[in-house]
């Protein structure tokens, strides 16, 4: 495993922490600058936010730089940001570093995604992803008891220190440990294209190979080139292919966080648990989400889009199967874990899907970050509606189901499109 993998990862999991630690802190932040629970939880509708404001924003301001210098400086921001945090006189301070801390998430893990992808064999590309997004899911397991033990040992200021110092190593690490060459952006030409590709070498017949440039194992150089500048980034949107597994994205993550949003009621009103009993369910879920990502980091790399579909089909079942058995505390325990494997399994594949279809397009890496944090805001509010409407606690579970089933339909459309050859078909421009 490269090193600079490992410095990604290390990242995602600083960034991760970021995120989660807070729900667990929360009390002690109102508490401390006698704010109310409402207040206290836009720290965590503020950051939301920010991160999809922050994946596109950043992104094409970055889009011409070289990308470990991007990268470097996200973590930068990222540590600037929760040393505010740690460091807050007031809430309106504390708000700032949220809102810092948030603007580098959604960039941090597209651009880092088509850094990864560059340092291993092009077979190799989505497993690489999911070590990178490894971090993010061992957050999400440790992310809330983090800063729930941190903060009741040594306050909620020492969490966010610690948080700090995760992101000045995985700084010091990307710094030392990534190639100057990964994700490299080509020189552009004048014309606000990207630079020619270089053919590979004869193939022993006479004829030049085609493909595009050797992998970063064969030569040290990164493949594939992604397009420099914005003009030629935003091209990619033209793209069916690009919009679709955006789209599919949104969802899948939509139909899972619409029946997790409110998954502790769940276990509490249906499935009989204590409400002490929700921390260690939440971390069985959590591993779940580690075991899909490695698994559907290594089933995308054999095969890319049968793997999507079935991970999108297995969330869909699974919702409508814990909908059905959510009475049975034991069969809760192994569908909450089943659903974090099949709700996080097409995480690795759906990114390098939609940045191979736009060749390689940091934006459009970005955008999916953001795709999936609008999935996440329309499947809580949906699941909401359902149980404000008298529908009952497990009404959220059969919600993400529907959303699920319609991001595998178009998943299966996607697919079948790109099998039929009709990977370049475009969207309109007028």
């Amino acid at each position: 495993m490269p090193g600079g993998l490992v410095a990604l990862a290390l990242g995602g999991f600083g960034i991760g922490l970021t995120e989660f630690l807070i729900a667990g802190l929360l009390p002690q932040v109102a508490a401390s600058f006698t704010v109310s629970e409402a207040a206290a939880g836009r720290l965590i509708s503020g950051y939301a936010l920010s991160v999809a404001v922050g994946a596109i924003a950043l992104t094409a301001a970055t889009a011409r730089l070289p990308r470990k210098q991007v990268l470097v400086g996200l973590v930068a921001l990222f540590v600037v940001g929760n040393l505010l945090s740690a460091v807050a006189p007031d809430y309106r301070v504390m708000l700032l570093g949220r809102i810092v801390a948030a603007l580098c998430h959604g960039s941090f893990f597209g651009i880092g995604s088509l850094v990864a992808r560059s340092l291993v064999a092009p077979e190799k590309k989505s497993q690489a992803v999911a070590v990178m997004f490894a971090g993010l899911t061992v957050a999400n397991v440790l992310g809330v008891p983090f800063g729930a033990l941190v903060g009741e040992r040594w306050g909620w200021r020492a969490a966010f220190w610690a948080v700090t110092a995760i992101g000045v190593l995985a700084l010091a690490g990307i710094a030392a440990l990534v190639p100057a060459w990964a994700g490299r952006v080509p020189p552009a030409t004048g014309t606000g294209e990207p630079g020619p590709i270089p053919p590979r070498p004869a193939t022993g017949t006479g004829e030049p190979d085609p493909i595009p440039p050797p992998s970063a194992t064969e030569t040290g150089e990164p493949d594939p080139v992604p397009p420099g500048g914005l003009r030629a980034q935003l091209r990619a949107f033209r793209s069916w292919q690009v919009w679709l597994t955006l789209a599919a994205t949104a969802l899948g993550y939509g139909g899972m966080f619409g029946a997790f949003t409110y998954i502790a009621y769940t276990f509490t009103e249906v499935s009989g648990f204590a409400s002490g009993d929700v921390a260690w369910l939440l971390m069985v879920y959590g591993v779940g989400l580690v075991v899909g990502n490695l698994v559907g980091g290594r089933a995308a790399d054999r095969d890319r889009d049968r793997a999507l579909v079935l991970a999108l089909l297995g969330l869909t079942l699974t919702l409508v199967l814990f909908g059905l058995l959510a009475g049975s505390a034991t069969a809760s325990v192994a569908l909450v874990f089943v659903m974090g494997v099949t709700g996080f399994a097409g995480v690795p594949g759906m990114i390098t899907r939609v940045t191979d279809f736009a060749h390689g397009a940091a934006l459009a890496a970005s955008a999916n970050v953001s795709a999936s944090n609008v999935g996440n805001a329309l499947g809580a509010w949906l699941g909401g509606l359902a149980i404000t409407a008298g529908l009952g606690y497990t009404s959220p579970l059969y919600v993400g189901a529907g959303i699920a089933l319609l991001s595998t339909v178009i998943m299966v459309i996607a697919a079948r499109k790109a099998r039929s050859g009709q990977v370049a078909d475009r969207v309109p421009t007028g």
